[in-house]
């Protein structure tokens, strides 16, 4: 069960004054059964400068999807259970992913959670630990922990008993 997160959104009102728009547990959650990652879409942004006009949720109605929109931004948090679980559900999982945006590398043999997007991620660990696999190397992430994620080849391995949370903002990027 994916713990929920209080989202608090700001905006304006018809006068232009600042104003809390929403303050509750964020509505988009992906939870995709026992062993998967579940994840909770916060905010998502669709142009560069981004639009702060509006009071509408980006999040509600859109179909999940890793990456975010061409020159738009995507604000998450991540639930990786144990590899113990997880891996289970990687087998079990669609092979094409190209539909959703990013492209499973399933030749690398360390890990079935290869994959890589066109896109810079900000990656702050909330609770938990897990290691940062690349193709060369690896390197354990704990509570505090920040990772930036530049385009590369990658996965997640969560080696202990207990889920790790992630906070991501991801960015579109130009492909490497």
């Amino acid at each position: 069960m994916t713990r929920p997160i209080r989202r608090v959104v700001t905006g304006h009102n018809a006068q232009g004054r600042a104003i809390f728009i929403s303050d509750g547990p964020a509505p988009a959650v992906y939870d995709r059964g026992p062993g998967a990652t579940a994840v909770t879409e916060l905010w998502e942004t669709r142009a560069t400068p981004a639009s702060n006009a509006g009071n509408d949720d980006p999040t509600v109605g859109q179909p999940q999807r890793l990456p975010p929109p061409k020159h738009g931004s995507k604000f998450r948090v991540v639930e990786y259970p144990p590899d113990a679980k997880r891996i289970v559900a990687l087998h079990g999982a669609s092979h094409d992913n190209k539909a959703e945006g990013y492209v499973r590398d399933l030749a690398n043999k360390r890990h079935p959670g290869f994959h890589k997007t066109d896109t810079i991620d900000y990656a702050i660990v909330l609770s938990g630990e897990i290691y940062a696999l690349m193709d060369e190397g690896e390197v354990l992430l704990k509570a505090g922990d920040v990772l930036i994620q530049r385009g590369t080849n990658h996965a997640w391995s969560n080696r202990t008993e207990q889920p790790c949370c992630i906070a991501f903002v991801l960015i579109d990027a130009e492909p490497v």
